[in-house]
């Protein structure tokens, strides 16, 4: 497949620097000042460090992600999503693996805006007028840029968008030349390139291998660089990915040539070698160009969580919920709901953190699991691809004992603050889960019947004056993926609840497809002019807007003299009058006539727990409330069977 040059524009490459980058360009803030912690500055942990930071870019960011995950792209489009939607049809239960991997993805994107936005402005401590700084000061300046940051979500950032580019060019320019600038102060810092001083670092350093946890930092980042295929192109991402990985190595070689100048030293806790390797004058410029770019950075991560989010909903792995479209960009959305989550997250952390070194032991645990649950689906796109399965294995072999090192470095810290993001992308996987389970559970008790067998009587009712006319256009949501099909749902509604007479009715089926913008429909005409079957098939990133879509169809069908919408009433027929179209949605709610399992009964409480918090059903289809009629009906799962009742006569 390679490079796809085609796609690759100087333009494109500055969009890609501002919009994937940001995570693991901001890296080079906290990984050093990580790694080294309280232990004495030496030849090893410097050397070790900076060979096991250039040999986890390699394998993990250029090889796994760079080179061979942006391979699966679904008509454009990456991320741990589109890659579940290519492989699910090919087995069930890869939603497993996506669910995990989202909901861990997710969770990172609480931690990253503090980690990222604390590290840049204790950098001011490195200067001599603000070396007391206090650390409630700083976290009063870190909630104050990331309540701003919040705000500007619901106008969207296409205007700050243009500007992240640029602005990423310059701090990674500024990482690259404040690296060269200080690689001199000891060549022999050139010797990290060996993979021996990282494998050494790693097995006689004592505790060592726990190391790998501050290492992991550097790549927390490659995931959102999937995530963000559809937005610049498999070309843009692999020529820009080469200049991006230059620069951060040579800014991590430039820290470590001068912590080299410091050996036996234990680095100052509030000493961060990023900021100390810059000459005094320029601190506040580097101050000033870190926080900018740690905005973008959690820019990158909030957008990334919206665009999940709202993947995730039309895949029916998450609870419908208001999306606005605040610019004409093509997939530039919000939610408010999940930019509340987030916030609440990110301050919370901060307030429970308050320090970036605190943090970082947060960080880099909930991501770990997220690469692992990639791996997986990877590994099983390539079998669908049928790629030969030793390739596979050995691609296993390889990213599973990398990953699952990282896993059990970052699992130490657990206790000191990898807790949070567990338990909250736990939380995420459950709200998942529930709404996965709860679909399956009810779809046990859908009911289909033949859609011929009730034609005559549903034409029959339509001729029927003695009954009063509910609706000239009467519009059902159906669910039935067979055309020949229909809900025995919805011919109880319009035949026994009270029978609903129309000229026409209408069966609307929504079909979302694992192509991400795919926006087409079929119309079949069952009876003309009397029952139409409507078939729309969505792509998993498109807005479903059926209100706006069934009135094109519509139109579509009156130019091509399909069908006539004119009123029956003789006097509005008279004047072409169009009849009124009403819409039924079902709404379903537990009855009590169930007799479900405990782990069942607890499943279809969480659910409706959240459908009652959730978007409604029809908002959740884009209908016009003032045409929709909702009718509740009981959902009976598993039916009362023990119940004994006796007669007596007297």
């Amino acid at each position: 497949m390679g490079i796809n040059i085609n796609r690759v524009s100087l333009a494109g490459l500055v969009v890609a620097l501002g919009i994937i980058y940001g995570d693991i360009g901001t890296s080079p803030l906290y990984v050093f000042k990580a790694i080294v912690g309280g232990n004495p500055i030496s030849d090893l942990l410097v050397i070790g460090g900076i060979s096991c930071i250039i040999w986890t870019l390699t394998l993990q960011t250029t090889i796994k992600y760079v080179i061979l995950t942006l391979r699966a792209d679904n008509k454009g489009e990456g991320g741990i999503f589109s890659l579940y939607a290519l492989v699910r049809r090919h087995a069930k239960w890869t939603v497993i693996f996506g669910m995990i991997g989202g909901a861990a993805l997710l969770a990172d994107g609480i931690i990253t805006p503090p980690i990222t936005v604390t590290s840049a402005i204790e950098g001011l401590r490195t200067l001599e007028v603000f070396k007391d700084l206090g650390q409630m000061t700083i976290v009063k300046i870190v909630l104050t840029i990331i309540s701003g940051l919040f705000i500007m979500q619901q106008f969207g950032t296409v205007s700050i968008g243009r500007m992240f580019g640029p602005i990423m060019v310059l701090w990674f320019s500024m990482l690259g030349i404040l690296g060269i600038s200080h690689i001199a102060d000891d060549l022999s810092i050139f010797k990290a390139f060996s993979p021996h001083y990282a494998i050494e670092l790693l097995t006689t350093y004592p505790k060592g291998f726990l190391i790998l946890g501050a290492v992991f930092l550097c790549t927390t980042g490659a995931e959102a660089l999937y995530s963000d295929l559809g937005h610049c192109g498999r070309g843009n991402i692999r020529i820009s990915w080469i200049f991006v990985k230059s620069c951060l190595i040579l800014n991590y070689l430039g820290q470590g040539a001068w912590l080299l100048t410091q050996k036996g030293q234990i680095l100052p806790k509030d000493q961060n070698p990023f900021f100390t390797i810059m000459p005094e004058w320029f601190i506040i410029f580097g101050v000033l160009i870190a926080t900018l770019a740690s905005i973008i950075a959690s820019q990158a991560l909030i957008s990334g969580s919206f665009t999940l989010i709202a993947e995730a909903m039309r895949l029916n792995l998450w609870p419908k919920m208001r999306v606005n479209y605040p610019t004409e960009m093509r997939g530039q959305l919000y939610i408010p709901g999940i930019n509340t989550m987030l916030f609440i997250g990110c301050v919370s952390i901060v307030l429970l953190f308050k320090e970036s070194s605190n943090m970082e032991a947060a960080y880099g645990l909930s991501i770990t699991i997220c690469m692992l649950m990639t791996s997986c689906l990877f590994a099983f796109y390539l079998y669908t691809r049928r790629v030969w399965v030793g390739w596979i294995l050995l691609y296993l072999a390889v990213y599973f004992t990398i990953e699952f090192s990282f896993l059990f470095a970052n699992l130490v810290k657990f206790m000191h603050g990898g807790y949070v993001t567990v338990i909250v992308a736990g939380l995420l996987f459950l709200v998942m889960i529930v709404w996965f389970k709860s679909r399956k559970i009810k779809n046990r008790y859908v009911e289909f019947v033949r859609l011929e067998d009730y034609l005559p009587i549903i034409q029959e009712l339509s001729n029927d004056t003695s009954i009063p006319k509910y609706a000239t256009h009467l519009v059902y949501m159906s669910s039935a993926d067979n055309p020949k099909e229909i809900e025995h749902k919805i011919i109880y509604s319009i035949l026994n609840k009270k029978p609903k007479r129309a000229d026409i009715y209408w069966f609307v089926h929504v079909d979302v497809v694992d192509e991400p913008y795919l926006s087409e429909y079929s119309v079949q005409t069952i009876i003309p002019n009397e029952v139409i079957r409507v078939e729309f098939r969505l792509g998993f990133k498109v807005e479903q807007r059926i209100n706006l879509m069934f009135r094109m169809v519509v139109e579509d069908m009156v130019r091509n003299k399909e069908v006539n919408i004119t009123s029956r009433y003789e006097s509005l027929s008279k004047n072409n009058v169009v009849g009124d179209f009403q819409f039924i949605v079902m709404e379903k709610f537990l009855s009590h006539d169930n007799d479900l399992p405990l782990y069942e009964r607890m499943i279809m409480k969480m659910y409706f727990f959240l459908k009652k918090i959730s978007l409604s059903e029809e908002r959740g289809f884009g209908l016009d409330s003032s045409y929709v009629t909702i009718e509740k009906y009981p959902l009976v799962v598993a039916p009362v069977t023990n119940l004994q009742l006796k007669r007596i006569i007297h």
